[in-house]
Order: C-alpha cells, then structure tokens, then sequence
C-alpha cells in the first residue's frame, strides 16, 4: 500500500472481519491478559468483548476502519455509555475482573465532555503500515471540530510513548488493578 489509506465508516458487514483483526491484535495486551488471563479464556471471550463493543457503536458512525476491518479504530462521541459487563456474555470471573477495572479507569477520567478512543488495533499481518495512527486521526479531527479533548487508556508502556509522538499527554495513572496510563489529546 502506498500513500493515504482509504478510511470508511464501519457498518455492521465489517463487524466480523473487524472482530477478528482486534481479537488477532490483543493476544498479549495486559488488560486483555487481565480481563481473560488464560489461553482458552481469551480464545471463548475476547471475540465477545470486542463484538459488543462494535455493536454498540457501530450505528454512531464512530469507528473507522481501513480495508473494511484490517484496523480499526472504535471511539465513544461525549456522552456515549460505557459497555456494562453484564450485557456481555462472559463468564462471572471476567465480570468480576472487568467491574474493578472499570471502576479504576472512570475514576481517573475528566468529568468534561470528551472522545474516547476505546479500541485502537490493526490486524498484525498489517502492522507497520501506520494503519493505526490514520484511523485515530480521524476520530481526533472529530474530537478537535467538537473543541473537546480525546481520552484513550493504555496498559502498556511502549504504547505511552507511541501515543506521545502522535500529540498525546498522560493525564492520569493508576496501578491497581494493573498499570494503565490515561491519555488525553
């Protein structure tokens, strides 16, 4: 691919190769390891997680994505609910996991208005190609046409400085129930 992805809303077609682009991409993320900590767990219920998520934004017309799934971008327009566990169908050890991690994270959220970048993921056989950074950009013009800050959450490190490059600030960090950094543009 060379020059400028081509960036299209996502509809409900894209949901199954978008699912599995992300379920391909999260293997090794902490809050995913966190949330469905063994193999077999993460296998029967990320696939679950990520599906829900994509449902209920898919009909807001907030989730980019290039090549009809390969990356994705899933963001929350202000205002937007959060995705209760219970509406999942997850096992009780993940809601139980999934309750105290959200608990932690919208504590450290701003009371503002806001765009949260739920979901950020490129399939890994497309890494590399900054597929990832065009989906964000376009929810981050959507949020600066709002005027309002964009928030993203992030349990790795490396990814700390990833965003940094791309206008990002910590804004927030917590360690309980693991470490994640709160990020705002």
């Amino acid at each position: 691919m060379t020059g400028t992805p081509e960036i299209t809303v996502a509809t409900p077609e894209d949901r199954e190769r978008i699912v599995d682009s992300l379920v391909a991409a999260f293997p090794g993320d902490p809050v995913l390891r966190f949330l469905f900590p063994r193999d077999d767990d993460y296998r029967r219920e990320a696939p679950e997680f990520f599906g829900h998520l994509f449902d209920k934004r898919v009909n807001k017309a907030t989730i980019w994505t290039v090549e009809r799934g390969v990356s994705a971008a899933i963001w929350e327009p202000p205002g937007g609910s959060d995705v209760p566990a219970a509406e999942m169908r997850l096992s009780a050890e993940a809601r139980v996991r999934m309750a105290a991690y959200d608990e932690a994270i919208h504590e450290a959220f701003p009371d503002e208005p806001y765009w949260y970048l739920g979901v950020l993921g490129t399939h890994p056989a497309a890494a590399g190609r900054r597929l990832g950074r065009a989906v964000m950009a376009v929810g981050l013009r959507r949020a600066a046409e709002d005027g309002l800050p964009a928030i993203l959450e992030t349990s790795k490190p490396e990814n700390v400085e990833l965003y940094r490059r791309a206008g990002w600030e910590v804004a927030a960090e917590f360690r309980d129930p693991l470490p994640v950094w709160i990020m705002r543009h």
